[in-house]
Protein backbone atom coordinates (compact mmCIF):
# COMPACT_ATOMS: atom_id res chain seq x y z
CA UNK A 1 0.00 0.00 0.00
CA UNK A 2 0.92 3.07 -1.11
CA UNK A 3 0.28 6.63 1.27
CA UNK A 4 1.40 10.05 0.02
CA UNK A 5 2.52 11.90 2.97
CA UNK A 6 1.55 15.25 2.63
CA UNK A 7 -2.14 13.72 2.13
CA UNK A 8 -1.63 12.31 5.79
CA UNK A 9 -1.03 16.23 7.51
CA UNK A 10 -4.40 16.75 9.84
CA UNK A 11 -5.35 13.38 9.90
CA UNK A 12 -7.26 11.98 12.62
CA UNK A 13 -5.59 9.49 15.04
CA UNK A 14 -7.50 6.78 16.65
CA UNK A 15 -6.45 4.65 19.51
CA UNK A 16 -7.70 0.79 19.48
CA UNK A 17 -10.82 1.84 21.29
CA UNK A 18 -11.68 3.80 18.76
CA UNK A 19 -11.41 7.34 20.76
CA UNK A 20 -9.51 10.01 19.10
CA UNK A 21 -6.31 11.44 20.51
CA UNK A 22 -5.04 13.66 18.19
CA UNK A 23 -4.02 14.37 14.62
CA UNK A 24 -0.89 13.57 12.66
CA UNK A 25 1.55 16.41 11.87
CA UNK A 26 4.67 15.37 10.07
CA UNK A 27 6.73 11.68 9.65
CA UNK A 28 9.78 11.08 11.03
CA UNK A 29 12.31 9.67 8.45
CA UNK A 30 15.81 8.55 8.77
CA UNK A 31 18.10 9.75 5.19
CA UNK A 32 20.95 7.86 4.64
CA UNK A 33 22.59 8.25 1.51
CA UNK A 34 20.51 7.21 -1.91
CA UNK A 35 18.76 4.24 -0.19
CA UNK A 36 14.99 5.00 0.43
CA UNK A 37 14.80 6.39 4.07
CA UNK A 38 13.02 4.13 6.77
CA UNK A 39 9.94 5.76 8.61
CA UNK A 40 10.17 5.61 12.35
CA UNK A 41 6.87 7.19 12.99
CA UNK A 42 3.88 9.87 13.48
CA UNK A 43 4.32 12.94 14.90
CA UNK A 44 1.22 12.93 16.55
CA UNK A 45 -0.62 16.46 18.18
CA UNK A 46 -2.75 16.30 21.01
CA UNK A 47 -4.19 18.58 23.20
CA UNK A 48 -3.21 20.89 24.22
CA UNK A 49 -0.68 21.28 21.34
CA UNK A 50 1.47 18.51 22.74
CA UNK A 51 4.12 16.86 19.82
CA UNK A 52 4.29 13.37 20.81
CA UNK A 53 6.11 10.50 18.64
CA UNK A 54 3.84 7.09 17.88
CA UNK A 55 6.53 4.15 16.38
CA UNK A 56 5.48 3.20 12.92
CA UNK A 57 5.36 -0.67 14.59
CA UNK A 58 2.44 0.56 16.85
CA UNK A 59 0.18 1.35 13.37
CA UNK A 60 -2.22 -0.75 12.77
CA UNK A 61 -4.29 0.95 9.75
CA UNK A 62 -2.92 4.32 7.73
CA UNK A 63 -4.88 5.86 5.42
CA UNK A 64 -6.26 9.09 4.33
CA UNK A 65 -9.08 9.58 6.52
CA UNK A 66 -7.81 7.76 9.59
CA UNK A 67 -5.17 6.48 11.77
CA UNK A 68 -5.76 3.43 13.92
CA UNK A 69 -2.86 2.14 16.28
CA UNK A 70 -1.91 -0.17 18.91
CA UNK A 71 -0.90 -1.10 22.24
CA UNK A 72 0.86 2.34 24.21
CA UNK A 73 1.56 6.04 23.59
CA UNK A 74 3.92 7.56 25.11
CA UNK A 75 2.92 11.02 26.23
CA UNK A 76 6.59 12.93 26.52
CA UNK A 77 6.73 15.35 24.12
CA UNK A 78 8.32 14.28 20.66
CA UNK A 79 12.37 15.82 19.94
CA UNK A 80 13.80 15.50 17.02
CA UNK A 81 17.07 13.68 16.82
CA UNK A 82 19.81 15.06 14.61
CA UNK A 83 19.64 11.83 12.25
CA UNK A 84 16.21 12.43 11.38
CA UNK A 85 14.22 14.23 9.09
CA UNK A 86 10.45 15.67 9.23
CA UNK A 87 9.59 14.86 5.97
CA UNK A 88 6.40 17.24 5.45
CA UNK A 89 8.21 20.20 7.45
CA UNK A 90 12.02 19.54 5.96
CA UNK A 91 11.24 18.11 2.62
CA UNK A 92 8.40 19.54 0.44
CA UNK A 93 9.96 22.25 -1.61
CA UNK A 94 12.90 21.22 -1.98
CA UNK A 95 14.80 22.04 -5.06
CA UNK A 96 16.34 18.51 -6.23
CA UNK A 97 17.59 17.16 -9.69
CA UNK A 98 16.02 14.37 -11.94
CA UNK A 99 17.54 13.38 -14.57
CA UNK A 100 19.29 16.59 -14.82
CA UNK A 101 16.68 18.80 -14.68
CA UNK A 102 15.77 20.86 -11.71
CA UNK A 103 12.35 20.13 -10.10
CA UNK A 104 10.47 20.81 -7.10
CA UNK A 105 9.34 18.72 -4.40
CA UNK A 106 5.61 18.19 -4.21
CA UNK A 107 5.37 15.05 -2.13
CA UNK A 108 6.14 11.80 -0.92
CA UNK A 109 5.05 7.96 -0.54
CA UNK A 110 5.75 5.95 2.02
CA UNK A 111 5.36 1.51 1.36
CA UNK A 112 5.27 -1.06 3.82
CA UNK A 113 8.01 -3.91 2.82
CA UNK A 114 7.42 -7.26 3.18
CA UNK A 115 9.30 -7.31 6.34
CA UNK A 116 6.79 -4.86 8.20
CA UNK A 117 9.26 -1.91 7.88
CA UNK A 118 7.79 1.49 5.82
CA UNK A 119 10.28 3.12 3.40
CA UNK A 120 10.12 6.32 1.30
CA UNK A 121 10.16 4.63 -2.05
CA UNK A 122 8.49 7.38 -4.56
CA UNK A 123 8.66 11.53 -4.91
CA UNK A 124 6.24 13.42 -6.73
CA UNK A 125 8.06 16.24 -8.34
CA UNK A 126 6.85 19.17 -10.47
CA UNK A 127 8.50 21.61 -13.30
CA UNK A 128 7.93 24.99 -12.24
CA UNK A 129 10.79 27.21 -10.97
CA UNK A 130 10.80 28.16 -7.21
CA UNK A 131 8.36 31.60 -6.74
CA UNK A 132 5.64 30.68 -9.05
CA UNK A 133 2.16 29.24 -7.45
CA UNK A 134 0.91 26.26 -8.11
CA UNK A 135 -1.29 27.24 -10.78
CA UNK A 136 1.05 27.61 -13.31
CA UNK A 137 3.04 24.52 -12.69
CA UNK A 138 4.87 22.26 -15.10
CA UNK A 139 4.65 18.99 -15.38
CA UNK A 140 4.27 16.67 -12.70
CA UNK A 141 5.47 12.86 -11.95
CA UNK A 142 6.50 10.47 -9.70
CA UNK A 143 9.64 8.77 -9.58
CA UNK A 144 11.49 6.69 -7.87
CA UNK A 145 13.61 7.48 -4.66
CA UNK A 146 17.11 6.43 -5.74
CA UNK A 147 16.18 8.55 -9.32
CA UNK A 148 16.36 12.35 -6.94
CA UNK A 149 19.34 14.14 -5.87
CA UNK A 150 19.74 17.12 -3.95
CA UNK A 151 18.00 15.97 -0.94
CA UNK A 152 20.79 16.37 1.52
CA UNK A 153 21.49 20.12 0.46
CA UNK A 154 21.02 22.83 2.75
CA UNK A 155 19.06 25.61 0.22
CA UNK A 156 19.27 29.17 1.26
CA UNK A 157 15.42 29.69 -0.38
CA UNK A 158 13.96 26.36 -0.09
CA UNK A 159 10.13 28.04 -0.29
CA UNK A 160 6.74 26.65 1.23
CA UNK A 161 4.05 26.21 -1.07
CA UNK A 162 3.21 22.83 -1.15
CA UNK A 163 3.89 22.65 2.73
CA UNK A 164 1.17 25.63 2.63
CA UNK A 165 -1.28 23.14 0.55
CA UNK A 166 -0.78 20.31 3.54
CA UNK A 167 -1.33 23.13 6.40
CA UNK A 168 -3.63 25.32 4.67
CA UNK A 169 -6.81 23.35 6.46
CA UNK A 170 -5.19 24.30 10.07
CA UNK A 171 -6.91 26.51 12.25
CA UNK A 172 -4.51 29.85 12.87
CA UNK A 173 -3.34 28.43 16.60
CA UNK A 174 -2.49 24.95 15.02
CA UNK A 175 -0.29 26.21 12.32
CA UNK A 176 1.62 28.62 14.74
CA UNK A 177 2.18 25.23 16.55
CA UNK A 178 3.54 23.54 13.68
CA UNK A 179 5.83 26.81 12.93
CA UNK A 180 7.17 27.31 16.00
CA UNK A 181 8.34 23.76 16.23
CA UNK A 182 10.42 24.34 12.89
CA UNK A 183 13.75 25.35 12.63
CA UNK A 184 14.57 29.47 12.19
CA UNK A 185 15.49 29.25 8.46
CA UNK A 186 12.23 27.15 7.80
CA UNK A 187 9.78 28.93 9.99
CA UNK A 188 10.74 32.20 7.89
CA UNK A 189 10.28 30.59 4.51
CA UNK A 190 7.13 29.21 5.67
CA UNK A 191 5.91 32.73 7.13
CA UNK A 192 7.30 34.94 3.94
CA UNK A 193 4.73 32.67 1.71
CA UNK A 194 1.54 33.00 3.80
CA UNK A 195 -0.45 35.71 2.84
CA UNK A 196 -1.22 38.95 5.04
CA UNK A 197 -4.45 37.86 6.05
CA UNK A 198 -3.26 34.82 7.49
CA UNK A 199 0.15 35.63 8.35
CA UNK A 200 -1.33 38.01 10.73
CA UNK A 201 -3.67 35.42 12.07
CA UNK A 202 -0.90 33.05 12.87
CA UNK A 203 1.59 35.79 14.38
CA UNK A 204 -0.94 36.51 16.89
CA UNK A 205 -0.95 33.18 17.93
CA UNK A 206 2.85 32.80 18.73
CA UNK A 207 5.59 33.49 21.04
CA UNK A 208 6.59 36.94 21.51
CA UNK A 209 10.30 35.52 20.43
CA UNK A 210 8.51 34.13 16.80
CA UNK A 211 6.85 37.13 16.44
CA UNK A 212 9.98 39.18 16.82
CA UNK A 213 12.08 36.86 14.76
CA UNK A 214 9.47 36.71 11.32
CA UNK A 215 8.31 40.81 11.77
CA UNK A 216 11.93 41.35 11.74
CA UNK A 217 12.94 39.45 8.61
CA UNK A 218 10.16 40.41 6.83
CA UNK A 219 10.88 43.71 4.38
CA UNK A 220 9.16 46.63 5.84
CA UNK A 221 6.93 47.43 3.78
CA UNK A 222 5.50 44.14 3.91
CA UNK A 223 6.05 44.21 8.09
CA UNK A 224 3.28 46.67 8.04
CA UNK A 225 0.80 45.27 5.98
CA UNK A 226 0.71 42.44 8.17
CA UNK A 227 0.33 44.83 10.90
CA UNK A 228 -2.74 46.20 9.54
CA UNK A 229 -4.33 42.99 8.85
CA UNK A 230 -3.80 42.45 13.09
CA UNK A 231 -6.10 42.70 15.46
CA UNK A 232 -5.44 46.36 17.54
CA UNK A 233 -4.67 44.92 20.24
CA UNK A 234 -2.61 42.53 19.44
CA UNK A 235 -0.48 44.54 17.20
CA UNK A 236 -0.14 47.21 20.02
CA UNK A 237 1.39 44.12 21.99
CA UNK A 238 3.63 43.24 19.18
CA UNK A 239 5.04 46.87 18.61
CA UNK A 240 5.61 47.13 22.74
CA UNK A 241 7.93 43.99 22.35
CA UNK A 242 10.08 45.70 19.43
CA UNK A 243 12.52 48.69 19.78
CA UNK A 244 10.81 51.98 19.80
CA UNK A 245 12.49 53.13 16.57
CA UNK A 246 11.27 49.68 14.99
CA UNK A 247 8.38 50.27 16.01
CA UNK A 248 7.60 53.93 15.11
CA UNK A 249 9.44 53.23 11.70
CA UNK A 250 6.61 50.75 11.08
CA UNK A 251 3.97 52.87 12.11
CA UNK A 252 4.40 55.03 9.94
CA UNK A 253 4.42 52.83 6.96
CA UNK A 254 0.94 51.80 7.65
CA UNK A 255 -1.85 53.27 6.56
CA UNK A 256 -3.11 56.70 8.70
CA UNK A 257 -6.76 55.18 9.44
CA UNK A 258 -5.27 51.24 10.40
CA UNK A 259 -2.34 52.89 12.93
CA UNK A 260 -4.49 55.10 14.49
CA UNK A 261 -6.29 52.26 16.85
CA UNK A 262 -2.98 51.17 17.72
CA UNK A 263 -1.35 54.41 18.14
CA UNK A 264 -4.38 54.79 20.69
CA UNK A 265 -3.94 51.66 22.43
CA UNK A 266 -0.26 52.05 22.98
CA UNK A 267 -0.67 55.34 25.75
CA UNK A 268 -2.44 52.88 28.21
CA UNK A 269 -0.09 51.42 30.53
CA UNK A 270 0.32 47.34 29.97
CA UNK A 271 -1.81 45.23 31.89
CA UNK A 272 -4.76 48.10 32.45
CA UNK A 273 -7.68 47.33 30.90
CA UNK A 274 -7.01 49.75 28.31
CA UNK A 275 -3.64 48.17 27.49
CA UNK A 276 -5.26 44.71 26.60
CA UNK A 277 -8.59 46.09 25.37
CA UNK A 278 -9.77 45.57 21.17
CA UNK A 279 -10.70 48.87 20.04
CA UNK A 280 -12.75 47.61 17.20
CA UNK A 281 -15.64 46.07 19.66
CA UNK A 282 -19.03 45.33 17.68
CA UNK A 283 -20.87 49.39 17.84
CA UNK A 284 -24.28 50.30 16.53
CA UNK A 285 -26.56 53.58 17.37
CA UNK A 286 -29.56 53.37 19.00
CA UNK A 287 -32.01 53.32 15.94
CA UNK A 288 -30.51 50.27 14.59
CA UNK A 289 -32.49 46.97 14.49
CA UNK A 290 -32.25 43.52 16.62
CA UNK A 291 -32.18 42.40 12.48
CA UNK A 292 -28.94 44.53 11.81
CA UNK A 293 -27.25 43.63 15.28
CA UNK A 294 -28.02 39.88 14.52
CA UNK A 295 -26.05 40.57 10.99
CA UNK A 296 -22.86 42.58 12.66
CA UNK A 297 -22.24 39.53 15.04
CA UNK A 298 -22.33 36.83 12.68
CA UNK A 299 -19.32 38.50 10.89
CA UNK A 300 -17.40 35.27 10.25
CA UNK A 301 -13.96 37.27 11.46
CA UNK A 302 -15.50 37.84 14.74
CA UNK A 303 -14.25 36.11 17.85
CA UNK A 304 -16.75 34.30 20.12
CA UNK A 305 -16.09 36.45 23.03
CA UNK A 306 -16.22 39.65 20.54
CA UNK A 307 -19.64 38.55 19.42
CA UNK A 308 -20.88 38.21 22.18
CA UNK A 309 -22.82 41.84 22.87
CA UNK A 310 -23.76 44.67 21.02
CA UNK A 311 -22.78 47.94 22.15
CA UNK A 312 -24.69 51.22 21.52
CA UNK A 313 -23.61 54.78 21.48
CA UNK A 314 -24.36 58.00 20.23
CA UNK A 315 -22.49 58.27 16.47
CA UNK A 316 -19.79 58.12 15.98
CA UNK A 317 -20.16 54.65 16.21
CA UNK A 318 -16.19 53.90 15.83
CA UNK A 319 -14.23 54.55 18.90
CA UNK A 320 -14.14 56.71 20.73
CA UNK A 321 -17.68 56.70 20.34
CA UNK A 322 -20.19 59.32 21.11
CA UNK A 323 -22.00 58.70 24.31
CA UNK A 324 -21.93 55.20 25.66
CA UNK A 325 -25.74 54.13 26.20
CA UNK A 326 -25.39 50.83 26.88
CA UNK A 327 -25.34 46.90 25.30
CA UNK A 328 -27.46 44.27 24.27
CA UNK A 329 -26.03 40.42 25.09
CA UNK A 330 -27.10 38.21 21.90
CA UNK A 331 -29.32 35.83 24.21
CA UNK A 332 -31.50 38.91 24.29
CA UNK A 333 -31.15 39.95 20.53
CA UNK A 334 -32.15 36.08 19.88
CA UNK A 335 -35.88 36.61 22.32
CA UNK A 336 -36.34 39.63 20.23
CA UNK A 337 -38.36 40.39 17.17
CA UNK A 338 -36.31 41.56 14.42
CA UNK A 339 -37.76 45.06 13.75
CA UNK A 340 -37.06 45.83 17.21
CA UNK A 341 -34.94 48.79 18.33
CA UNK A 342 -31.62 48.17 20.23
CA UNK A 343 -32.58 51.54 22.27
CA UNK A 344 -35.82 50.01 24.06
CA UNK A 345 -33.72 46.61 25.16
CA UNK A 346 -30.61 47.97 26.58
CA UNK A 347 -28.76 46.79 29.57
CA UNK A 348 -27.44 49.53 31.74
CA UNK A 349 -27.55 47.87 34.87
CA UNK A 350 -23.51 47.37 34.80
CA UNK A 351 -20.93 50.38 35.43
CA UNK A 352 -18.36 49.89 32.41
CA UNK A 353 -14.70 49.60 32.87
CA UNK A 354 -12.65 52.61 33.01
CA UNK A 355 -9.45 52.26 30.75
CA UNK A 356 -7.23 52.27 34.20
CA UNK A 357 -8.28 49.32 35.71
CA UNK A 358 -6.05 46.87 36.99
CA UNK A 359 -6.00 43.60 35.28
CA UNK A 360 -7.00 42.31 38.49
CA UNK A 361 -10.07 44.86 39.04
CA UNK A 362 -11.10 43.35 35.02
CA UNK A 363 -10.80 40.06 36.04
CA UNK A 364 -12.82 39.74 39.26
CA UNK A 365 -15.66 42.23 37.39
CA UNK A 366 -16.17 39.73 34.78
CA UNK A 367 -15.98 36.85 37.51
CA UNK A 368 -18.47 38.57 39.33
CA UNK A 369 -21.25 39.28 36.58
CA UNK A 370 -20.61 35.93 34.61
CA UNK A 371 -19.29 38.03 31.33
CA UNK A 372 -17.02 36.94 28.30
CA UNK A 373 -16.68 40.72 27.96
CA UNK A 374 -17.10 44.31 29.30
CA UNK A 375 -17.51 47.48 27.70
CA UNK A 376 -14.87 50.29 28.41
CA UNK A 377 -15.39 53.93 28.52
CA UNK A 378 -13.54 57.26 29.30
CA UNK A 379 -14.45 59.67 31.84
CA UNK A 380 -15.93 61.49 29.00
CA UNK A 381 -18.23 58.23 28.77
CA UNK A 382 -17.35 57.51 25.32
CA UNK A 383 -16.99 53.96 24.37
CA UNK A 384 -13.11 53.22 23.70
CA UNK A 385 -13.01 49.47 23.43
CA UNK A 386 -14.00 46.27 24.77
CA UNK A 387 -11.96 43.85 27.19
CA UNK A 388 -12.78 40.11 26.51
CA UNK A 389 -11.89 37.01 28.58
CA UNK A 390 -9.42 35.52 26.20
CA UNK A 391 -7.36 39.16 26.63
CA UNK A 392 -7.32 38.82 30.35
CA UNK A 393 -6.29 35.15 29.66
CA UNK A 394 -3.32 36.20 27.76
CA UNK A 395 -2.07 38.42 29.99
CA UNK A 396 -3.12 36.74 33.56
CA UNK A 397 -0.58 33.45 32.06
CA UNK A 398 2.47 33.13 32.06
CA UNK A 399 4.85 35.07 29.19
CA UNK A 400 5.88 31.78 28.17
CA UNK A 401 2.65 29.97 27.95
CA UNK A 402 2.43 29.03 24.72
CA UNK A 403 6.36 27.37 24.79
CA UNK A 404 5.73 25.80 28.50
CA UNK A 405 4.71 22.34 28.50
CA UNK A 406 3.22 21.57 31.98
CA UNK A 407 1.01 18.67 30.64
CA UNK A 408 2.55 15.48 33.10
CA UNK A 409 3.40 12.49 31.26
CA UNK A 410 1.23 10.00 30.85
CA UNK A 411 0.66 6.83 29.01
CA UNK A 412 -2.63 4.98 27.64
CA UNK A 413 -2.59 1.87 28.76
CA UNK A 414 -6.07 1.07 28.45
CA UNK A 415 -5.11 -1.97 26.44
CA UNK A 416 -1.51 -3.04 27.48
CA UNK A 417 0.72 -4.21 25.44
CA UNK A 418 4.20 -6.67 25.78
CA UNK A 419 5.93 -4.26 24.47
CA UNK A 420 6.83 -1.11 26.51
CA UNK A 421 7.21 2.69 24.87
CA UNK A 422 8.83 4.65 27.91
CA UNK A 423 11.62 7.02 28.48
CA UNK A 424 14.42 6.42 30.55
CA UNK A 425 14.18 9.21 32.92
CA UNK A 426 17.38 11.44 32.79
CA UNK A 427 18.75 9.72 29.50
CA UNK A 428 16.58 10.81 26.49
CA UNK A 429 16.46 7.65 25.04
CA UNK A 430 13.09 5.81 24.41
CA UNK A 431 13.13 2.28 24.76
CA UNK A 432 11.23 -0.48 22.41
CA UNK A 433 10.06 2.89 19.97
CA UNK A 434 11.52 1.47 17.04
CA UNK A 435 13.71 4.26 16.40
CA UNK A 436 17.56 3.50 15.88
CA UNK A 437 19.74 4.93 18.69
CA UNK A 438 22.50 7.80 17.87
CA UNK A 439 25.08 6.17 15.92
CA UNK A 440 23.21 3.31 15.16
CA UNK A 441 22.41 2.49 11.28
CA UNK A 442 18.61 3.92 9.68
Amino acid sequence: MRIFIARLAGTPVFDPAGDQIGRVRDVVVAIAGSAPPHVHGLVVEVQPRRRVFLPITRIRSVKAGAVVFSGQLNMRRFEQRATETLAIAELLDLRVEVDGERMTVLDLAMEETRGSEWLITKVAVVGSPPGIGLRRRGATKIVDWDEVRGFGAVQKDQGAANLLVAFESMRAADLAGALHELPDKRRVEVAAALDDVRLADVLEELPERDQIGILSRLAPERAADVLEEMNPDDAADLLQDLPAEQAEALMALMEPEEAAPVRRLLIYPENTAGGIMTSEPVVLPPNATVAEALASIRQRDLTPAVAAQVYVARPPVETPTGRFLGLAHFQRLLREPPSTLLGGILDTSLDPIRPGFSLNQVTSYLANYNLVAAPVVNEAGRLVGAVTVDDVLDHLLPDDWRERDDHPPVERDDHPSSERDVHRSGEGERESDHRPGKGENA
